[in-house]
């Protein structure tokens, strides 16, 4: 789950990270007013969007006036198809270096690696190909004690100087009390910046949060941004179905979220492009299908849908039921092509057959006919 960088800062804040100042608005009016006193604002749209700078969405203004002017061509704005609805307004720090300071979820070392650079303000993967031995790392422990000592000699890399250094020993405490509080998967401060006077200051933040560790945190999930999620997302949360929308015309129903990924992996290597991945789970309730296919036909893109199914605690019976409960209560007008294999295939497919559908066994032959058939309605 993303969350906007106001709230990332307001999480900031409640930890104790050191941040300047910032208002909320949704009208070029309010924007004025809160950043009357300021020498200098910066206004940004809140979209959970990377970019907002190339896309016009940061500007920098010296009146309330021009940062009423600013705000509202910034609130006309779309960015990468998020309207901007609410804008952030921030009394502009000024600089002296800026930094990066971020944390992100290692499964790999069973830890989080804690990466710092004193390339701050450029997007960390660009630096991480055209120069990644600017990016220090460290691996920490959520269930071991701190070394104090490892952890001020990392950061020593890039921040030497005794006074900011001890306060990015803070801030960087701060981030992963933080992290492990929230079951975030990624916390990043960047620019993390020094200001003339000697402050460190967290001038922009971006946090995500394991979806699966919400049910621990109903304080985090109430953070939940509607625009995060198209209608059918969320309806397909609301039915128990792991579910999200992509960009193909070929429709997925898979049951596991390892096949459904080998899926589109493989419609992917025939030359097709799926329209979602969608788990319907260990289930055998029928009627989960029959919601998973209302979801998927109401995308006008779907010109033809996969049926995959590795029958193990799902029983393809049940899977076939759900099929011909979907039939009767939808308008099927885009081809079905179905793979059925696993525990009761055989009563599976006679269900099917029986009702005039046919199922196979063979996954690329299944791929092949329904990207054909994708092509043949397109």
């Amino acid at each position: 789950m993303k969350i906007h960088e106001y709230q990332a800062r307001d999480l900031f804040r409640q930890y104790g990270i050191p941040v300047n100042d910032y208002v909320l608005v949704s009208s070029p009016a309010e924007a004025r007013q809160a950043s009357v006193g300021w020498k200098q604002t910066v206004v940004k749209a809140q979209v959970l969007a990377g970019g907002r700078g190339k896309a016009g969405g940061v500007k920098l203004a010296d009146t309330p006036e021009e940062v009423e002017e600013k705000a509202g061509k910034i609130l006309g704005l779309e960015i990468k198809g998020y309207p901007v609805e609410k804008i952030l307004v921030c009394d502009a720090a000024p600089i002296a270096k800026e930094h990066y300071l971020g944390m992100v979820l290692d499964r790999a070392k069973q830890g989080v690696t804690l990466m710092l650079t004193d390339q701050g303000g450029v997007d960390i993967e660009d630096l991480a190909v055209s120069d990644p031995d600017a990016i220090h790392k460290i691996t920490l422990y959520p269930h071991r004690p701190l070394d104090d000592a490892a952890l001020k000699s990392f950061l020593a890399k890039s921040i030497p100087e005794e006074n900011q250094l001890n306060q990015a020993m803070e801030a960087a405490k701060s981030l992963f009390e933080l992290f492990k509080a929230t079951d975030a998967s990624l916390a990043e401060i960047n620019p993390y910046a020094l200001t003339p006077d000697g402050e460190m200051l967290a001038l922009d933040g971006k946090v995500n949060f394991d979806d699966n560790a919400l049910f621990r945190h109903p304080e985090i999930a109430a953070l939940r941004n509607p625009e995060e999620e198209s209608q059918d997302e969320i309806e397909a949360r609301e039915k128990n179905l792991s579910f999200v929308s992509l960009d193909g015309d070929i429709g997925c129903v898979v049951n596991g979220a390892g096949l459904a990924m080998a899926t589109m992996d493989i419609i992917k290597h025939y030359g097709g492009d799926a329209a979602n991945f969608l788990d319907v789970g260990g289930s055998s309730d029928p009627q989960k299908v029959a919601e998973a296919l209302k979801i998927i036909l109401r995308n006008p893109r779907v010109n033809a849908v996969l049926i995959n199914i590795f029958g193990g605690i799902t029983r393809c019976d049940d899977i076939a039921n759900g099929l011909l409960i979907a039939r009767k209560e939808l308008d099927f007008k885009v081809p079905l092509v179905i793979r059925l294999v696993g525990t009761n295939q055989d009563e599976g497919r006679a269900i099917l057959e029986k009702a005039g559908l046919k199922a196979g066994d063979n996954l690329d032959e299944a791929v092949k006919s329904v990207i054909e058939a994708a092509k043949e309605r397109s």
